[in-house]
């Protein structure tokens, strides 16, 4: 467990999500591919266009995959304040009494362009935590990253290659290239996402309801994942450094 420098409050430590998979036995078409060696990389994977239904797949292909905490929770405290948690905890009044239900928004990735987001719920903690994990290991996508900054050059894959947005409700994120060496100047989860993408410097600029850690996280990954849908010329890609 480590500490929130700026509070000193211990904060939930990253998480190694990635199991063995010599025991697996594949139940798609697309896992069994895989197993067998038909498909030796994730990049062939997404190629193929088909839907993932086995993380076991991601597991594969990424046996260091790590994982992180969006902060989604609020604590009720003194005066209406309170400590930001890892999970939501809500309850439902029904006839025998409150119904419990957590829910956890848990971001991998494997810090070299690859990126996952999802979100799971249950009665207790640890399904939903698994749940979670389960979804953002099937959302894994791949992103672009470059040097986009006018102020670098330097044309290697540090940053993002161009000016990035996403939205997600009512909640919209703009991702913007920073030289080398800036950091990520951004909201702490956006930060966390953006780490475990593999970018190291970039800006960021927000509107709408920034509160809701959900809508922000999804506003990101949205868009990092808009990054693929860009055709970016092959003169750019080698000035920039996009990979």
């Amino acid at each position: 467990m480590r500490r929130d420098k700026k509070r000193g409050r211990p904060e939930e430590s990253v998480l190694e999500v990635s199991k063995s998979t010599e025991q697996w036995i594949p139940k798609t078409r697309l896992g069994k591919d895989v197993k067998e060696g038909k498909i030796t990389s994730f990049d062939e994977v997404i190629l193929t266009g088909k839907k993932i239904m086995e993380p076991e797949i991601i597991d594969y292909f990424f046996p260091a995959l790590e994982a992180d905490y969006i902060m989604i929770g609020q604590a009720k405290g003194k005066f209406g304040g309170g400590q930001r948690r890892v999970y939501k905890h809500t309850q439902k009044k029904i006839r025998e009494g409150s119904r419990m239900k957590f829910s956890y928004l848990i971001v991998v990735g494997d810090k070299n362009g690859y990126i996952g987001l999802g979100k799971g719920s249950s009665r207790d903690s640890y399904p939903a935590k698994e749940k979670a994990i389960k979804a953002a290991k099937l959302s894994l996508t791949k992103i672009l990253r470059g040097c986009g900054s006018w102020e670098c050059g330097c044309a290697q894959a540090h940053s993002v290659p161009l000016e990035l947005t996403g939205k997600a409700g009512s909640t919209k994120i703009k991702l913007m290239p920073a030289p080398k060496g800036t950091g990520i100047i951004t909201q702490r989860d956006v930060k966390k996402i953006l780490r475990l993408a593999g970018i190291r410097d970039a800006w960021s600029q927000t509107w709408g309801e920034t509160r809701s850690g959900i809508n922000l996280a999804y506003a990101t990954f949205d868009a990092l994942t808009n990054s693929s849908r860009i055709n970016i010329p092959a003169e750019f890609r080698e000035k920039w450094g996009v990979k």
